[in-house]
């Protein structure tokens, strides 16, 4: 699985793969149609559901990070 960090902000992730931000905190996704499930660290269960066009905002005790998504296989981060 390949993987990203906080230094390549704004960054484009596609499935398969994640960022790991500054404070360890890791996000990566599932395609659930054109819907992306949106993952936190290990877990399996979605923080949330993105539809193209929509989006969620991570806060962590380094900054806050907006998701967002399109029609595709993609994901954007970016630091906020």
């Amino acid at each position: 699985m390949s993987s990203f960090s906080e230094a390549d902000l704004p960054v484009d992730v596609h499935h398969g793969e994640m960022i790991a931000l500054a404070d360890g905190t890791t996000i990566r996704f599932e395609s659930n149609g054109e819907a992306k499930d949106i993952m936190i660290n290990d877990g399996f269960e979605a923080a949330c559901t993105l539809f193209p066009g929509n989006e969620f905002t991570v806060e962590t005790g380094q900054g806050n990070y907006l998701i967002s998504c399109e029609f595709g296989d993609i994901m954007h981060v970016k630091k906020i």
